[in-house]
This record gives C-alpha cells, sequence and structure tokens, in this order.
C-alpha cells in the first residue's frame, strides 16, 4: 500500500505536494482532520480516505486536537530543565482560555528558555509584564539573540556571508565545467560524516545515489530539527542560509537531480521566511532554474512546512511525509539513494551537513581533513542552553576537548548543574566528573558509553530529579513515536508509567524490569527514536545510583 501511494502523489510531483496541501488546509481552522478536508484530498490525489485520515491524524498540528489553539507553551528538554514553563503557563492563562493553550516541542529558544509561539511567531523569556504587553497592548518583540563563536582560525561555519556573487562562484565553476569523478574523490578524502547525529560517510551516500538508475532524482534536506536542546539548524538557516543551499545545489549538480526540498519543522516559522527569500534571490541571479548558466543542468528548490511530528527528523519517515503517508519508518534496504523520495533515488543529508560544502568545493578534500581528527574530520557546531552563563552557538574543530565548550565557550554554569546531555532525548546523559575526558567527536562518545548526535547541549541543575527526567525522556517518545513497531510504542509508554508511579505512590521499580525493558526497546525497534532512548536513561542508572536507588526495589 505504500509504494502506491508514493506512485499516486509522484503523479502531482513536488509543486502540488499532497502533504503541503495538508498542512495548507490545516491553517485557516487549526486542523485537517475533518470528513470535508479528508474526502477532498482523497479525492484529488486519488487516495483512500482511511490513508489520509491516518496521515493527517498523525501530526501535532493537523490532528483534530489542535483546532482552536492560540498559543503554545514549548515543552522541550532545556524549557524543562529552565524551570519557566510553570510560570509561562499561569501567566497565560490571564490572557487565554485552558483550552486555547497547548504545547509545542521544541522553538530553539534553548538558550532563553519560556518558550512559546503565538499567531505565528516564536518568542521567550517573557514576564507577566511582557505578555500583558504584547497581548493586551500588541507590543511584542520576537527578536532572537544569542551568542555565535569560533574557536577555527578561518571560520567555516560561522563565517561572514561575501555576496551571492563571491559565495556562489565555486558552484559556478562546477556547472560551467566541473568534473564529477573530480569532485568525488575530493569528498572521499574529507571524510565529511553526517552531521544529524548517525555520522554516516557522505561521499558513499552521494555516489551511490550518483550510480541510481531511475530518474528522476531528488535532494532533500533534513530540516526537521526536533532535539529539544538543539538550534544549531535553526542558526544555519536563518543566520546562513546560502551556506545550506550552497549544499544541495552542489548535491543535486553531482547527482543529476532536477528538484531539491527542504523540509523545515512547523516549529522555525522564520527559518521558512529567511530560507525562502533567499531561494528567490538565487532564481533572480540565474542560479537556479533551467539550464543554469547555459548548461544541460536544471534544478529548483522548494521549502515544505513541516506540522509537528519528531519521527520525521528520521529520513525514512520524513519522506513517507513528504508524499503525504503517515510518517512512520520504513524498512531498509532499499536505502534512500536507491528508493528514496516516491521510490526514485534520493539523498538526504541535514542542514549541517550541506553547510559544509562550500568549504569542500573551494579548497579540496584534504583541507578539510585537515580539521578535526582522522575519523571525525571538519568543524561541529554545538548549542549551549539556558543553564550557561555564555549560551550560544559555536563553532569548534572536530577533537576539541568538551571541557572548552563548557568552560571557555559557555562560560561555565550559572547554577549548579549535575550532568548535560548532549544529541537530544536520545544523546547520552554526562555526569559533570566526566566531561573532562570526552572531545567533540563520535569517537570520544562512542567510547565512553554516550552519544554526540547533533551535539545540542541541555545541563541539568542538582536540584532536578533524575527521575523526572527519566519519566521526561519515556514521555517525549511514547509522544513521538510513529506507533509503527511494539517495542518503541508499548515500551515508552511503560517506561513512562513505571517512573510516574515510582514518584507518585508507594510503588518501587523492578530494576530487572527496567533493564529488560530498555533491552528490548534498543534490541528490537525499528528506528533511533525507541532504540536509541534507553542509552541516556542506562547513563543515569549507572551514573546516579544514589539519586535513583530510593524509587527502586532492589539494588540498582
Amino acid at each position: 500500500m505504500s509504494k502506491n501511494v508514493s506512485a499516486l502523489s509522484f503523479r502531482k510531483g513536488i509543486e502540488k505536494n499532497y502533504f503541503e496541501k495538508m498542512v495548507e488546509a490545516a491553517e485557516a481552522r487549526g486542523t485537517a482532520e475533518t470528513d470535508e478536508t479528508v474526502q477532498s484530498l482523497a479525492k484529488e490525489y486519488l487516495v483512500g480516505d482511511a490513508i489520509t485520515l491516518g496521515a493527517v491524524s498523525a501530526y501535532d498540528f493537523l490532528k483534530a486536537e489542535n483546532e482552536g489553539k492560540k498559543v503554545f507553551v514549548c515543552n522541550g528538554s532545556a524549557c524543562l530543565v529552565a524551570g519557566t514553563q510553570d510560570d509561562l503557563h499561569e501567566n497565560l492563562t490571564k490572557h487565554f482560555a485552558e483550552d486555547e493553550i497547548g504545547h509545542i516541542c521544541c522553538l530553539g529558544r534553548c538558550h532563553e528558555g519560556g518558550a512559546y509561539q503565538h499567531d505565528g511567531a516564536n518568542y521567550s523569556g517573557k514576564s507577566a509584564d511582557d505578555l500583558a504587553r504584547q497581548f493586551e497592548g500588541g507590543e511584542a518583540d520576537p527578536s532572537d539573540n544569542y551568542a555565535i563563536g569560533s574557536t577555527l582560525e578561518t571560520p567555516i561555519l560561522t563565517a561572514d556571508f561575501p555576496g551571492i556573487d563571491a559565495y556562489f562562484a565555486p558552484y559556478r565553476k562546477l556547472v560551467e565545467g566541473g568534473d564529477r569523478d573530480a569532485l568525488f574523490a575530493e569528498l572521499k578524502e574529507s571524510k565529511l560524516r553526517g552531521r544529524g547525529g548517525a555520522g554516516f560517510p557522505l561521499s558513499f551516500k552521494w555516489q551511490s545515489c550518483r550510480e541510481g538508475e531511475a530518474t528522476p532524482k531528488y535532494i532533500v534536506c533534513n530540516a526537521d530539527e526536533g532535539d529539544p536542546g538543539a538550534y544549531i539548524d535553526k542558526y544555519l538557516m536563518e543566520k546562513q542560509p546560502h551556506s545550506v543551499l550552497f549544499g544541495m545545489m552542489v548535491a543535486g549538480w553531482f547527482a543529476g537531480a532536477e528538484a531539491g526540498v527542504l523540509y523545515i519543522r512547523h516549529e522555525y516559522p522564520d527559518s521558512v521566511r529567511i530560507i525562502n527569500d533567499a531561494i528567490a534571490k538565487l532564481n533572480a541571479a540565474g542560479l537556479l532554474g533551467d539550464n543554469i548558466l547555459g548548461s544541460n543542468f536544471s534544478f529548483r528548490l522548494k521549502v515544505v512546512k513541516g506540522a509537528g511530528a519528531y519521527i520525521c527528523g528520521e529520513e525514512t519517515a520524513l519522506l513517507a511525509s513528504l508524499e503525504g503517508a503517515r510518517p512512520e519508518v520504513r524498512v531498509r534496504p532499499p536505502f534512500p539513494t536507491v528508493e528514496g523520495l516516491f521510490r526514485k533515488p534520493t539523498i538526504v543529508n541535514n542542514v549541517e551537513t550541506f553547510a559544509n560544502l562550500r568549504f569542500i568545493v573551494e579548497n579540496g578534500g584534504a583541507a578539510f581533513a585537515a580539521i578535526g581528527t582522522p575519523d571525525s574530520t571538519g568543524p561541529k557546531l554545538v548549542s549551549l542552553d539556558s543553564n550557561f552563563n555564555s549560551p550560544g552557538c559555536y563553532e569548534v574543530a572536530m577533537g576539541t576537548p568538551l571541557k572548552t565548550v563548557v568552560e571557555d565557550l559557555g562560560g561555565g554554569f550559572r547554577v549548579p548543574i549535575k550532568a548535560i546531555q548532549i544529541g537530544g532525548p536520545l544523546g547520552g546523559i554526562v555526569p559533570t566528573e566526566k566531561i573532562g575526558e570526552l572531545t567533540v567527536d563520535f569517537e570520544s562518545f562512542k567510547n565512553a558509553g554516550f552519544l554526540l548526535g547533533h551535539a545540542g547541549v541541555v545541563a541539568i541543575p542538582e536540584d532536578f530529579p533524575m527521575i523526572r527526567y527519566i519519566e521526561h525522556l519515556f514521555q517525549f517518545t511514547a509522544d513521538e513515536s510513529c506507533g509503527k513497531c511494539f517495542p518503541c510504542r508499548l515500551g515508552s509508554v511503560r517506561g513512562q508509567e513505571l517512573a510516574a508511579k515510582a514518584q507518585a505512590d508507594d510503588y518501587r521499580i523492578d530494576p530487572k524490569l527496567m533493564r529488560d525493558l530498555l533491552h528490548t526497546m534498543q534490541s528490537t525497534s525499528l528506528c533511533a527514536l525507541g532504540g536509541g532512548v534507553p542509552l541516556p536513561i542506562q547513563n543515569a542508572l549507572q551514573y546516579f545510583k544514589d539519586e535513583l536507588q530510593p524509587y527502586f526495589g532492589e539494588a540498582l
């Protein structure tokens, strides 16, 4: 059935995207989960009502529960540990009815806390007086300011933008007479690995798509940065948009694709606007469109706004979403480079991965590989939450001591901290005493039993109960699970129930039961959501035994 949906959606193509129609239908009343909308979309795309209903009901901002919501309070990890959201919610009830207040995760305002979305714009750090001025006087400031820095002698991801002509000069050379085999050699020598968390070699992925026989081919930017505590992709899209587009355009030229799609999460309205503006400027400059620069290469870029589903950060679920199907993880193989969007060869990379391409194209793979470590090359962005003295987004060379990031760039912690979680809800929980043992690269974290992931950092205060954080991680997984596999769908709920009951009642968790649950989720879940969340919980059980022991019936 899923292949049938892919084929039917392909008939309309990218420009009349099925999923995009669902999002547009929901914008008028807050939901697309109505008989009228479901039936009209199903008829237009020749897809059954049940398939369409199954799709729209999977998204936070399409499902029926969203109707009538006017303001959304962030419930991400960074805002949770900042302790700002209870007061924010209480203050919002002075301006909205309780059933008009919804929840959202995450707005990328992790550097301030107190995040919420209203009328398509994001805000944070608002006092009761600020809220009164906004909702009673119409005065609102959605500006998003945070520290940006680099430890590189010559910044790459945080460099100043020199203008379209200068920035896209290396792209012009490729289109006007570049050698794809030569570029492949540079990509391979660079050893660039995907920055979305998995760390997969980029050259292998790109070459696989290039060699694919089916047409057309697609380039997809996974801009669904859903990890609570991360705003790295948000920074790049809003402050360095051309770096992302450059990488996608080079990928399109290399693989022989004709269309690229940026799937940007609903929670980042500024990113959607800024990327669209940047694409318009590239169109005007003649760098996109048909027969670019007089060549036989044609390429277009399009933004598709998400609708609130963390699982769409998983590449196959994202592709299913773009096709208008329910965003569920697909079994692999075949991999997206063979059967991706509309079951055609597709390159899927995240925002930060694409942003590294210009340096490689201009300076060569060896120059890129000279930065970082032999196995984790190039720069890496890290984002620090509001529990740091200097929260912000920082560029470091792979292999930089984590202590340098925490103390020199972040300025240390503003409150007593017992652990940091790096890499979102699936990332490891690193106790503060381990910070000095780690470096910012894939191998250091893996060898120590943690996960670098996307490198968003959330600092957990000493007075924040670790059992509550464990419950939060299980709850997040339960809320965001696509539901396709039982270990994730059921295991996350059972875990949340155990943690909640141990806090609320005279109940003690059986350690063997908890470890069996985590092992089952880790070993048998279909994707990294159910399979990844056991890691931070196992870290917590290992490093915070004394604190957690009162909630367990036997010795941990």
